[in-house]
């Protein structure tokens, strides 16, 4: 049996599993705020696209931008503290935070887009 230092139970879990997690949460938020998946979704093709959706939408963007940006100063700096990078415990529960704050902000997103469409 393997001793983990700072852990109360035998259970242990990489962060490299939350920090992909949260990467690509991230990414996916990146996606389909900025990158046009949000509003092609919900609002339709370029030539078809709504306008009062597509305005709806990046409310729902502008709402969402703040959580998103949380969740990537939480996870940032989780791994840029040494007294919480050092400590599995504050680790693991920053960068569980930093993943739910990704989805709520994907969250946002998508009711924003819901109540956005026509």
């Amino acid at each position: 049996m393997q001793a983990t230092p700072g852990r109360p139970n035998s259970w242990w879990i990489s962060p490299a599993i939350p920090t992909i997690a949260n990467c690509v949460l991230a990414a996916l938020w990146a996606f389909s705020a900025l990158g046009g998946w949000g509003a092609t979704a919900f609002c339709g093709e370029d030539e078809q696209r709504d306008p009062g959706c597509s305005a709806g939408f990046d409310d729902a963007v502008r709402v969402s931008a703040p959580v998103a940006v949380l969740a990537l100063i939480i996870a940032a700096t989780a791994w840029a503290m040494p007294g919480v990078r050092q400590r599995p415990d504050r680790l693991d529960a920053l960068l569980t935070l930093a993943a739910f704050a990704w989805v709520l902000a994907e969250g946002v997103l998508f009711i924003g887009g819901y109540l956005a469409k026509p």
